[in-house]
């Protein structure tokens, strides 16, 4: 749509606050008010609205689209989601392990296997791993852990993290990246070695790179989402 407005402010609303473009305050796609839990999460959706020029890009609107999806989905369905993304634990990407060459085994187990331990310190939650695609079944008390992890998680931290784990396909580093025992950086390159080790041997396709570099785009603002939930 075309951009109608002159003026964006960030105002106090009922439980947290607001966007008000010339005053008034704006509403979510299911037309429920506009309400950031912290004071920087509505500056950095308010920065979105006054950055865009001739149009308005929801694209280029990471904050407020997610913002959108916490207050409209997140927090309506939340026993639904929680489920979701605690389901990724039954087939973490960090439990399947390839079965060669050495130096991708080596390099899996390097960056891998920290992360782990990690999960079990942390968390309690013990993970087995396995080689190739066949599916290992995890240990329940290790699956009621990671869920309990997930559902410590508000539901502005939990849009944050559902999209860190469905991009990455761990949820593990997900929860690592969320706690701050990963920076999104690093978990993003953990969670592409394969693709990286194949990339290494046979050459960089271009469509392939273009799609992980908007991933990867999503992975930071995901990251980013969380730390404004969280921000005082």
């Amino acid at each position: 749509m075309k951009r109608f407005y002159k003026e964006v402010q960030v105002i106090e609303a009922q439980g947290g606050w607001s966007v008000a473009l010339d005053g008034k305050p704006i509403r979510t796609p299911a037309k429920t008010p506009f309400v950031a839990q912290t004071a920087a999460m509505a500056e950095a959706a308010a920065e979105e609205w006054r950055a865009q020029e001739a149009e308005v890009k929801p694209a280029e609107m990471p904050v407020t689209k997610a913002v959108n999806s916490a207050i409209d989905r997140t927090a309506v369905e939340y026993e639904g989601v929680v489920e979701m993304v605690a389901g990724y634990g039954g087939s973490d990407l960090l439990c399947y392990r390839a079965d060669g060459p050495e130096g991708l085994i080596a390099r899996q187990a390097e960056a891998w296997d920290p992360l782990l331990l990690w999960a079990a310190k942390a968390h309690g939650a013990r993970l087995l791993t396995t080689t190739g695609v066949m599916h290992a079944l995890q240990p329940e008390d290790g699956q009621r852990a990671l869920r309990a992890a997930v559902a410590a998680h508000d539901p502005f931290e939990l849009t944050g993290l559902y999209d860190l784990v469905a991009l990455s396909g761990s949820l593990v580093i997900g929860l690592a990246v969320s706690s701050g025992r990963l920076s999104p950086e690093e978990g993003w390159t953990i969670s592409r070695i394969d693709e990286t080790w194949q990339e290494e041997f046979w050459g960089v396709d271009e469509e392939a790179a273009k799609v992980a570099a908007r991933k990867a785009g999503e992975f930071a603002a995901a990251a980013r989402f969380v730390e404004l939930a969280r921000r005082k």
